[in-house]
């Protein structure tokens, strides 16, 4: 068409479209800066590629080339999980993707493919986990070269399917209450592991009820000793034992494997309950890196106590809590995008006389669903920074690095697992009738991801590792001590969070005052210094007559609610970051936008904390309630833009309501007209 016969109207909508379109590249290049953007993109051309600037992708994938290892709406138990093993065995040996490589050598790659296969199928990311970052990474961490030499390269390509053998029947959190023993025998050189009870039925073990060949498990190792106790228990260490016949693979003697069954969700993976009667293992099976055994029977560490070789060997397996953390945040993007999507195109009512208005233009679905998206772009940040860290930690070993992830992994896993789980049942209702369809995934994701909250460390406990991390860190600022780094704020400002508010501040209300991300930031630390050093008295206070379990238990909710804010502090300091560090102006003031409204619903979410110490005096509690509101509207503007900028195609969101054209008509065609 000759330029010159366009209309006028035409032409401007041109030119907005391609100014929407160069916003969302560069969000999306932003999104991948600095963390995502050194990720080999290409390791998971199956789901999709971008090229290094992020802002293109070529339509190569694996999984959408093979209709046969799509996994339906519909299928049953073991269909399931014979179709979760053939994709992970295409994947590997037919696509040429080797997760185990970048879980030893790159670990942000490794959870940018974790996150890119579990949205293929979870049950499929699951167990990919299993066999690659629990069981390949026990061997790799918590073993020394002879193991790595002997199980890296079948573990590398599937030969040696296996397991990771902690949880049981009694004990999953309580790992130092674990039950089953493994004895050394000096005369025949073995290590003889039994579960002395059926509480220590080693339970939901991922890989065990069907093709896991080998088991890492964790039992207490007990040596012989000549005085009248006949056995030293030197605490929980970690070996590699045989359940199946390499060549039958048939179970092993001295071994029961039972099915744990059907499950709520993630039924591709096939969890099952070990039971070991007097089986021998070569003493080489002890993954000793932490801890070693001789011929002869003397145990060597250069740990000295058994809780540093616990701790040193806890600290090993954070990688799992790190991944859960980015993989959920990954969960709640596709969720964001089919709720969000689905939103904007459904029409419901409007004013007498004229069209039918989107749904997303109703304050009670903006509600619902903004404050929502500006959580996944916080979390976003967050977790790509976490895995930053835990990078640079596998890399240094550096002490200060190692406590700043163990506390930030287990803080960030819990909160945001917990936020993505509520979110899915808010995004499958703002959906309405159409949300209830299993195609359109929310039935699916729920389920898949509910155990998000308790596997890898149970949240409330987490939380609680999170709250004594600031006790300690607490003690160490007045004590004047070494602070790691995301604490470093109780050290600058904490004297002054503790101060009397001002009367005046507590009265501003004027907008510019309100999206300051110093007031922002300054209210979410306050409120976390204050929880801190309340706690701290009670705590002091009730230990005197209730014992230190006793005080922690009376104020539990109190240390639960310290943790939560902390996290959020640390949160909101990253968006706050990463929108400063934005380049272009146009994402930047975008980003700013979510970031404000994201800080603000949570300062509103929590208000009555904040009026009961005047921090915020009536009438500025009325103006951030009145400014939340308004920038959802405002959101809600630019939403098709920020959920695009996740750069998720139709055939990864999955969802007929979902689709970037032709929704309604998809839909259709899927229930069969």
């Amino acid at each position: 068409m000759n330029p010159s016969n366009q209309s006028p109207n035409h032409t401007a909508e041109d030119e907005s479209q391609a100014v929407v379109t160069r916003r969302i590249q560069r969000l999306s290049l932003h999104l991948m800066a600095p963390s995502a953007q050194n990720y080999d993109l290409c390791a998971v051309i199956w789901l999709y590629e971008r090229k290094a600037q992020g802002d293109t992708r070529e339509s190569v994938e694996y999984f959408n080339s093979r209709p046969d290892l799509q996994t339906p709406v519909e299928i049953l138990k073991d269909d399931h999980r014979e179709l979760c093993w053939r994709q992970l065995l295409g994947l590997v040996r037919e696509a040429g993707i080797k997760p185990f490589k970048y879980v030893a050598e790159d670990p942000a790659q490794y959870f940018a493919i974790a996150e890119a296969v579990g949205s293929v199928d979870m049950s499929l990311g699951i167990k990919m986990g299993v066999q690659y970052s629990l069981w390949g990474g026990s061997v790799i961490n918590l073993g020394t070269k002879k193991h790595r030499d002997k199980y890296y390269d079948g573990i590398d390509n599937l030969d040696y399917p296996g397991c990771f053998a902690m949880t049981e029947l009694h004990h999953g959190s309580n790992v130092q209450g674990l039950q089953t023993v493994a004895t050394f025998d000096p005369i025949k050189d073995e290590f003889i592991i039994n579960t002395p009870n059926d509480g220590a039925i080693k339970w939901w073990i991922g890989n065990a009820a069907v093709h896991g060949k080998f088991a890492t498990v964790f039992a207490k190792l007990m040596l012989p000793t000549h005085d009248s106790k006949g056995y030293s228990d030197m605490g929980v260490h970690a070996f590699i034992v045989p359940i199946r016949d390499m060549k039958t693979h048939q179970t092993l003697p001295g071994i029961e494997i039972h099915d744990c069954g059907h499950k709520v969700g993630l039924n591709g993976v096939d969890n099952g309950a070990l039971r070991f009667c007097s089986v021998r293992i070569p003493r080489d099976n002890l993954l000793n890196r932490f801890g070693d055994v001789s011929r002869d029977g003397k145990y060597t560490s250069s740990l000295p106590t058994i809780n540093k070789r616990f701790a040193a060997t806890l600290g090993e397996l954070v990688g799992g809590r790190v991944g859960l953390a980015y993989s959920s945040v990954g969960v709640l993007k596709i969720a964001a995008t089919i709720a969000i999507r689905y939103s904007l195109l459904r029409q419901q009512f409007g004013p007498p006389r004229k069209p039918e208005v989107s749904i997303l233009d109703y304050q009670s679905q903006q509600h619902k669903l903004m404050p929502m998206l500006a959580s996944t772009y916080a979390f976003h940040f967050a977790t790509a920074n976490l895995v930053e860290k835990y990078s640079e930690m596998k890399k240094t070993h550096d002490e200060q690095l190692v406590g700043d992830v163990h506390a930030l992994s287990a803080g960030l896993k819990s909160y945001v697992t917990s936020y993505t789980a509520k979110s899915l049942s808010v995004c499958r209702e703002a959906c309405g009738g159409h949300g209830y369809a299993a195609v359109n995934r929310f039935g699916s994701l729920r389920n898949d991801h509910d155990i998000f909250q308790t596997f890898e460390g149970d949240n409330t406990v987490l939380l609680q590792q999170v709250a004594g991390d600031l006790l300690k860190q607490y003690k160490e600022k007045f004590q004047g001590g070494p602070l790691t780094v995301t604490w470093n704020y109780l050290r600058e400002s904490m004297n002054a969070y503790l101060s009397q508010p001002n009367p005046v501040t507590a009265r501003w209300e004027g907008e510019e005052h309100l999206r300051d991300p110093k007031f922002q930031l300054d209210a979410f630390r306050y409120r976390t210094s204050r929880l801190l050093q309340s706690v701290a008295v009670r705590l002091r206070k009730h230990s005197k007559t209730l014992g230190s379990f006793g005080a922690w238990n009376r104020c539990l909710n109190h240390l639960l609610t310290l943790a939560e804010s902390h996290i959020e502090s640390v949160i909101l300091a990253k968006f706050i970051e990463a929108v400063q560090n934005c380049p272009d102006p146009s994402s930047r003031a975008a980003l700013k936008l979510v970031c404000d409204l994201y800080a603000l619903n949570r300062i509103w979410n929590d208000i009555g904390t904040y009026r009961n110490v005047d921090y915020v005096a009536p009438n500025k509690a009325k103006a951030i309630h009145k400014l939340t509101e308004y920038l959802s509207f405002q959101v809600r503007n630019i939403a098709g833009e920020l959920i695009d900028a996740f750069d998720l195609p139709d055939y990864v969101t999955r969802a007929p309501i979902a689709r970037q054209s032709d929704a309604y008509a998809y839909y259709t065609q899927i229930v069969g007209f």
